[in-house]
């Protein structure tokens, strides 16, 4: 059964766990309550290697944890909609027998709802003053702000984020409603929660293969001294590979001439990249050559395995020989795990670019991959140089493809910049 951390405030728990029975048989949700929201980030710290996915009472928790944590695990809010606004307007009406027409609102940044449902209402209200908030707001900041219009006469009402905003708001006597959320959001969002975990376990339990090559084997073999130096090497990196198979609960075989093979499920392989990346290292050393991986995954031990050949070859392409992932999708990733880590696909549905990529000769991985290194580098311009480096393509080779990019107007030469030394000065391009 799958463990879902719960974070919110307590009654924002209570409200989600009555809505959350009809999943009790495929998750457990485990309760961590806050009253502050500096104590998010120590929650999901100190928690987060023992569940498998976080269910965030509203947005702002959400955001804390995925500053702190990245995006690696699944990770789902209860959205702030209209519907939560529509219900404090309600309560409002209700409590104080009119229509508050002067009131004054707290909202986060990536949330700000208020304008957005006053525009769907046929109500004239004639002033709305709106807070905007990050996630490291300081509540005594948003008090001052309702509180200070209420005293100047601007204000009639306040809507806030934070229970303790609305407490400290009655208690001047400023009517104070707190934007809560519904429970046909809280559905909503355990549904996905729900979707998201059953997607994960199907991917998690795919067939993963791993290829590993020592590289030039028949030269480290006639290097040895004797059969028997030749004999323990092979022993050495046997220990090793064996003590990586049974990391990942896996099932190893020996392929010859200084190639292995390692079959296990999607989910332990992606879960010790690091493990993987270690041995490989040792193997190197211990061999004193290079070595290429190739991981492939796929519904079929013969797909899996299909895509790790394929993904060794782009490994053994590389110059600095890194880590190969091919998806059962066909998506590869390069350096998984590390801070250059680049994925892009090598399939498109788009018609009109694959007609533009046939008529300039390219192929879908190269546009793909340049697309792709162009974002994560958030290059809005590039030289062919400074890709070229990247790709570990000759400038020559790249210049050519950026060239071909231009004429089916994929790429677009913007300008030049001088170089320090002699020659040309290079062309500046930018991807269309």
């Amino acid at each position: 059964m799958y463990k879902i951390g719960l974070v919110g405030l307590k009654t924002s728990i209570e409200q989600i766990l009555d809505l959350a029975e009809e999943y009790k048989h495929e998750l457990e949700f485990i309760s961590f309550p806050y009253v502050n929201t500096e104590e998010v980030e120590e929650i999901v710290k100190e928690h987060n290697s023992h569940v498998h996915a976080w269910l965030f009472s509203g947005p702002l928790p959400y955001e804390i944890a995925t500053k702190t944590l990245g995006t690696d695990k699944i990770m789902v809010h209860v959205p702030a909609t209209e519907s939560g606004f529509y219900k404090s307007f309600l309560e409002m009406i209700y409590e104080q027998g009119k229509i508050i027409e002067h009131l004054s609102i707290d909202t986060m940044s990536s949330n700000n709802i208020s304008e957005e449902a006053l525009s769907q209402l046929n109500i004239k209200t004639q002033k709305i003053y709106t807070k905007v908030f990050e996630s490291d707001v300081d509540t005594n900041e948003l008090v001052h702000f309702h509180l200070d219009l209420w005293n100047k006469g601007r204000t009639e009402g306040a809507f806030s984020c934070f229970p303790s905003v609305c407490e400290a708001l009655r208690e001047y006597g400023i009517p104070a409603y707190r934007m809560t959320m519904s429970k046909m959001e809280v559905r909503q969002t355990l549904r996905i929660l729900s979707e998201k975990v059953k997607t994960s376990y199907f991917k998690d339990t795919q067939i993963g293969v791993e290829i590993i090559e020592v590289e030039y084997f028949n030269r480290v073999a006639e290097e040895m001294k004797t059969p028997y130096h030749l004999q323990y090497l092979e022993l050495r990196l046997k220990e090793m590979l064996i003590q990586l198979g049974e990391k990942i609960n896996g099932s190893f075989s020996e392929k010859g001439n200084g190639r292995y093979m390692i079959f296990s499920s999607r989910g332990a392989i992606e879960r010790e990249i690091i493990t993987l990346e270690d041995t490989i290292q040792k193997l190197a050393f211990e061999a004193d050559t290079t070595v290429a991986v190739g991981i492939g995954f796929g519904e079929t031990a013969y797909s899996a395995e299909i895509n790790a050949f394929r993904a060794i070859q782009h490994s053994k392409d590389m110059k600095k020989r890194e880590i190969v992932i091919i998806q059962d999708d066909g998506k590869i990733i390069e350096s998984p795990g590390k801070k250059k880590e680049l994925q892009y696909d090598t399939r498109t549905h788009n018609k009109l670019l694959i007609e533009k990529l046939k008529k300039g000769n390219i192929s879908v991985k190269t546009y793909k991959k340049i697309s792709a290194l162009v974002q994560r580098m958030g290059w809005s311009e590039f030289t062919t140089k400074v890709l070229a480096t990247h790709l570990e393509m000759t400038e020559r080779n790249v210049r050519r493809i950026v060239a071909d990019m231009c004429e089916v107007d994929l790429a677009q030469c913007v300008g030049e910049e001088s170089n320090a030394t002699r020659g040309r000065p290079s062309k500046i391009y930018r991807l269309l």
